[in-house]
């Protein structure tokens, strides 16, 4: 930014809950910074955070966006500010996971009425998670029943006392007092010197020399404890406690100050490159930045948005991709604020840059100057726990929605495309029912095409318990030379790191050598069509040891389909059962929830493996049947009123019990007879 020195230059994100006030917060801000001309509001659809037209219609956060403004603080010094909004939404907590790696601190915003939520505690552990500075801001004191106090007192009882309150609202919550710059009015001064003590204690535990002088009875200066503030946030050891009421602008300006005065600059930031090599965020230094997010827009085609950690970006340059290994010419360079976009010259080390129409640079690259090979670890982004079928309304658009979905994943990292290989249908996967639906509608405007949502089906698998022969002649005569193959198996289970499920068991020349790649193929077209209800057999293994042949009659044919038919004879006397996938799931919400939680679990045929207690929330970690956990996302957040949250992962296959067992032979034996 220009005419602002590094040290002065702040980037800080906004996390919390859904509906904690993080965009009210930010609409406030960027009015007091001039950058938009008028407070914008997300229920009447007029927020400059929240501009893009499935924000205004979901009067929710979907995507992370920063906004970049200069500031000029009491005292004449100019600091530049970027702040980067993320959506609360369970859904979309991807977006949220980028921006804090990017940023140099975090603001937590919490509601007053409605305290510490799942969301606000998703976002307090992936702070801890990245050890990130942290500030948190208490919103939504102008509303009826909010309550300072008790919020406050619900942070430290689950956070801990390192949590302390730089600023106190008056009695009457019509002003903020600032508790290093202002003088308390004469019915708060009690309760601000007690808390400005607390303060100090805090800081000069920071510093031996402080800690004498505080000891000895003395009070630190202003500087001393502004300086040791600082400190003591970079090091995680306190963490700030702001109040903002924004809809009525009191506080926005306080809070601005201290942001300036108490964050850390990207020069505090003690940043490392992949291989543990320090990066230097002097301007002078070598540049080094990172790709967090990409859009495509329909009329500017890719946007890739890059932090910058060190060094010095000029438009109309080169960089090197040190992820893809080549060289990158750019244009312009452009600060994106919402809507706005305005052409800088160069950026610096703690600004957020977009450019348009890379040509090899996409997301998570790492960027460094020319001659280097700086790179940084990739965001790594929870994996989706919601699964739909995609299938076209129109025959012959499956092209097309591939490639449409494709584009949308690129803008969206926690979105995934698949064609199950068992199934054979195209899997959609994402974070939740609203975020499959906006990604289902942007292909939709990209590419013009209608789809139908359907529930996937099971990857059942289907398997042995014991061993068995399986024989069969396939003998055809039609005038003419006939077909003639005859083929003899014993199948047994597959056990532990034995990977030679094809044993030649043939002694003699019972069948010729030739006709063993045809009996192969066989018996791999009996293991992908299964016995039982048509999917695939896993960890079976078998052994040819006889069969016959014919001098004239016998063919590569012939052999293929005997073996087909003696491998479908034997799996049926080899005890078969069906297999599904089993999921790990860990579910966490708020107390008052545990008996439909666990009820709803056991319903599901879950086998709940603990419950545990994390930071005033209940957490169950639980085996489910995937049958069971495609619309877990929706009726999880129906059970907590949005309250709950849940993660998944892939365990093993298991036994399919033998009541739905028969239900899904019964099924695939109707879908049969249909096609036939």
């Amino acid at each position: 930014m220009k005419d602002v020195a590094v040290a002065d230059f702040r980037n800080v994100v906004l996390v919390g809950h859904t509906g904690a006030g993080k965009t009210t917060l930010l609409d406030a801000v960027l009015h007091r910074l001039g950058v938009s001309d008028r407070q914008g509001s997300s229920a009447a659809g007029t927020s400059f955070a929240d501009w893009t037209e499935e924000e205004k219609d979901k009067k929710i956060s979907t995507w992370a966006k920063p906004f970049q403004a200069a500031y000029t603080a009491t005292g004449g010094k100019k600091y530049g500010l970027c702040f980067i909004d993320t959506p609360g939404y369970a859904d979309f907590v991807g977006q949220m996971y980028a921006a804090t790696t990017v940023a140099d601190a975090a603001l937590i915003v919490v509601d007053a009425t409605s305290g510490i939520q799942v969301g606000t505690q998703r976002a307090w552990k992936r702070c801890e998670q990245l050890g990130l500075p942290r500030g948190i801001v208490i919103s939504g004191l102008d509303k009826e029943n909010a309550d300072f106090e008790k919020t406050l007192k619900q942070i430290q009882e689950i956070w801990g006392r390192k949590c302390v309150p730089i600023e106190l609202p008056t009695h009457d919550r019509r002003e903020i007092i600032d508790l290093i710059e202002s003088e308390a009015p004469a019915d708060l001064k009690d309760e601000a010197a007690k808390a400005k003590s607390v303060l100090e204690e805090d800081v000069a535990e920071e510093d031996d020399k402080l800690l004498e002088k505080y000891l000895g009875g003395e009070h630190l200066t202003h500087d001393e404890l502004v300086a040791g503030l600082r400190v003591a946030i970079k090091r995680c050891h306190v963490i700030p406690v702001f109040e903002v009421e924004p809809l009525q602008g009191i506080g926005v300006k306080d809070f601005l100050e201290e942001i300036c005065r108490l964050m850390p600059s990207p020069l505090d930031h003690e940043l490392k490159d992949v291989d543990g090599n320090a990066v230097d965020g002097a301007p002078d230094a070598p540049f080094a930045a990172h790709v967090w997010r990409t859009v495509n827009d329909p009329f500017v085609g890719q946007m890739s948005f890059m932090r910058i950690y060190g060094g010095t970006i000029k438009s109309d340059t080169e960089f090197f991709n040190s992820t893809k290994g080549q060289k990158e010419r750019i244009g312009p360079l452009h600060i994106v604020n919402g809507r706005k976009d305005e052409v800088a010259e160069e950026a610096h080390a703690g600004e957020i840059i977009a450019l348009p129409k890379l040509k090899v640079t996409t997301l998570n690259d790492s960027a460094c100057a020319i001659g280097k090979t700086i790179k940084f670890t990739p965001v790594e982004f929870p994996p989706p726990v919601m699964s739909l079928a995609v299938t076209p309304k129109t025959p012959g658009d499956e092209d097309k929605i591939g490639v449409g979905l494709q584009r949308v994943a690129e803008d969206d990292p926690t979105l995934r495309i698949e064609r199950n290989t068992i199934t054979h249908e195209l899997i959609l996967t994402g974070m939740g029912d609203i975020h499959l639906d906006l990604a289902v509608q942007r292909m939709k405007k990209r590419s013009n095409v209608d789809v139908v949502l359907n529930t996937p089906k099971v990857a059942y698998q289907e398997t042995i318990t014991g061993k068995s022969e399986g024989h069969y002649k396939h003998k055809k005569q039609s005038g003419g030379r006939g077909q003639y193959g005859e083929v003899y198996i014993k199948i047994e289970p597959l056990y532990g790191d034995d990977k030679e499920w094809f044993v030649d068991g043939i002694v003699g020349t019972c069948i010729p050598r030739n006709f063993l790649p045809a009996i192969e193929k066989g018996l791999l077209e009996g293991l992908a069509r299964g016995a039982l209800a048509g999917y695939p057999v896993v960890h079976a293994k078998v052994t040819v040891y006889d069969g016959s042949s014919h001098d004239v009659d016998s063919s590569e044919v012939a052999f293929k389909i005997a073996a087909a038919r003696a491998f479908s004879e034997g799996v049926l006397k080899a005890k078969p059962v069906l297999l599904e996938p089993i999921m790990n799931l860990r579910v966490v919400f708020p107390d008052k929830f545990m008996g439909d939680i666990t009820g709803d679990l056991n319903h599901r045929r879950g086998r709940i493996l603990g419950v545990e207690s994390d930071s005033g929330m209940q957490v169950i970690t639980a085996e489910v049947p995937q049958a069971e956990t495609f619309r877990y996302s929706s009726e999880l957040r129906s059970i907590t009123h949005g309250e709950g949250t849940f993660e998944q992962s892939f365990n093993r296959y298991d036994i399919v019990p033998s009541n739905v067992a028969q239900k899904v032979i019964a099924a695939s034996d109707r879908k049969q007879q249909v096609e036939e």
